[in-house]
């Protein structure tokens, strides 16, 4: 029953709490049979803003309070007491709305390593069927790609001859060409795949929700934040919210689902009253169900961003400081939707070793024909490049815990980054190997010259303390409530969450391990997979 000041919404036999990459695939596929009534809750607004669906918005989506939650994280020891941006999105289709549009899968070894934790279900060959069930490779379908579906993947729209050089400058110093970093092994240096439909920007609300809506079983409510759950007899029951800041009740005849991402989904469950006890009583919440993993085991990709001054080449930091060039990129956006406007944050990528005793690919590179002292502020006024390199298997593991009972602040994030020796050790490496790709002949007609950290760098000590200041987050937070049979797991290999029923988590935060690239459509495969269990289980219940 509804308590006093509040509204009930009614039952639905499920509940989705977030709007984001999982949640709109969620919505769509358990709405499918017209069966089941379905109540999605969006905290943020409706996708109707014009620089969502220009790619190269996301210069004005984050850090903007109408698209982006704009979260910061605690003072970092390992970025030398930096607390850095944090982007989470804030509107229908969350991250997939404000993101790079990058198609990644991670590697075949990421999935396999998920398996021998003992996820069963959870392998390259589990997997795989459901990259494909959602995939519209512009390709075509074959062995390993996907035509017909919802997500929609295409070659970008706009070539540069200095990440032409610099793709082979990699091959000049071992790292192979490649033109599909999707297959398993992504070892090699290529132009990423972009969730692009003809220029403009393909996220999960355009791609999954959108063709849901007009479904009477389909209920959507943005500027719906959730505050807490109902748990009756170890039952989640249904949950309370706030509806444009008025107090809301929805009952589940079925499930609830938290598809909020690593930072939501246990920040909700911590407003619950589950998760360790410690980190609830200090904020006055009784401990309901004691589960310590929710919140812990943060993990992210920390990117070092180098910068290079370039010659006899044009970037896009002089025509972008241009009138005139503004001009003349718009023009060519609208007339034949190409040029620069359809730009990803990163247009080149490459997997490599950072020592060459590693089995697979332990470093992502993300080459952009520019460079600002940080994303969004202007661009240099001379020409140069960026190419930033994160660690894809970082051991440093942190945490999300709320620091207030009330759902509208933001919990303290902790990343922990560069907190391991290993993780110190690959930041040096990963700058080491980013100069001799760019002292590699392909590159030496354009003259490249470090501008930052500065070819003076050189120990041990300084480059960690350089990347400390050059890095930021490549906005891939997961594994906070993290799938396994451990004590420190929260969900098992069904997403339900240990000890109570009716209750699942579907998002980024269940990753047992981070992925080994970005993680949109890694979230998009676990979307598929957890709605066809929660559609199995329905059945045998």
């Amino acid at each position: 029953m509804a308590g006093d000041g509040e509204t009930s919404v009614g039952a639905f036999d499920y509940i989705v709490v977030g709007a984001g990459t999982a949640g709109c695939v969620l919505a769509n596929r358990l709405s499918q049979d017209g069966g089941s009534r379905v109540l999605l809750l969006e905290a943020g607004g409706k996708d109707n803003y014009i620089w969502i669906h220009i790619p190269v918005g996301y210069l004005y989506t984050l850090g903007n309070r109408r698209t982006d939650w704009c979260f910061k994280t605690e003072p970092e020891a390992g970025l030398n007491g930096r607390a850095i941006d944090y982007a989470r999105g804030k509107v229908l289709g969350g991250c997939s709305s404000i993101n790079g549009m990058i198609y990644m899968r991670g590697q075949a070894r990421d999935y396999d390593h998920w398996r021998q934790l003992g996820n069963a279900g959870w392998s390259w060959e589990d997997v795989l069927p459901y990259f494909l069930r959602s995939e519209d490779h512009y390709r075509g379908a074959d062995d390993y790609h996907g035509s017909g579906g919802e997500w929609r993947v295409e070659e970008q729209r706009l070539s540069w001859e200095l990440l032409d050089a610099f793709r082979e400058a990699a091959a000049e110093v071992g790292i192979p060409k490649t033109d599909d970093f999707n297959r398993g092994d992504n070892e090699g240096c290529g132009y990423f795949q972009v969730n692009q439909k003809t220029g403009v920007r393909w996220s999960t609300a355009r791609a999954f929700l959108k063709p849901a809506m007009d479904r009477p079983n389909l209920t959507v409510l943005t500027r719906a934040q959730a505050t807490g759950l109902h748990i009756d007899d170890g039952r989640a029951s249904g949950l309370d919210f706030l509806h444009d800041g008025q107090a809301r009740q929805a009952t589940a005849r079925g499930e609830v689902i938290l598809s909020g991402g690593a930072i939501a989904s246990p920040q909700l469950l911590q407003l619950s009253g589950i998760g360790p006890g410690e980190v609830l009583q200090r904020q006055g919440i009784p401990v309901r169900h004691e589960l310590p993993g929710v919140g812990e085991n943060l993990q992210d990709h920390l990117q070092v961003r180098l910068v290079y001054k370039v010659r006899n080449t044009r970037t896009l930091n002089l025509r972008a400081n241009s009138l005139l060039g503004r001009i003349g990129m718009g023009l060519e956006y609208f007339l034949f939707r190409t040029g620069p406007l359809t730009m990803s944050p990163s247009q080149l990528g490459a997997f490599a070793k950072s020592d060459p005793d590693r089995a697979t690919a332990n470093l992502q590179y993300h080459i952009q024909p520019l460079s600002t002292d940080k994303l969004g502020e202007s661009l240099h006024p001379f020409e140069a490049f960026t190419a930033s390199v994160c660690n894809l298997r970082p051991e440093s593991r942190g945490s999300v815990h709320i620091k207030s009972p009330h759902a509208t602040e933001q919990p303290a994030i902790r990343p922990n980054y560069l907190s391991t020796a290993e993780d110190r050790r690959v930041a040096a490496d990963a700058i080491r190997l980013t100069r001799r790709i760019c002292a590699a002949p392909a590159l030496a007609p354009f003259q490249p010259e470090e501008f930052r950290p500065g070819d003076e760098v050189r120990e041990e000590e300084d480059l960690v303390r350089a990347a400390g200041d050059l890095a930021t987050t490549i906005f891939h937070p997961v594994s906070t409530c993290r799938m396994g049979s451990d004590d420190g797991a929260v969900v098992d290999e069904r997403l339900r969450l240990r000890g109570v029923d009716g209750l699942r988590v579907i998002d980024a935060s269940v990753m047992p391990t981070i992925t080994s690239g970005n993680t949109n459509s890694p979230v998009i495969m676990i979307a598929e997979k957890g709605a066809e269990m929660i559609k199995q289980d329905a059945a045998v219940g």
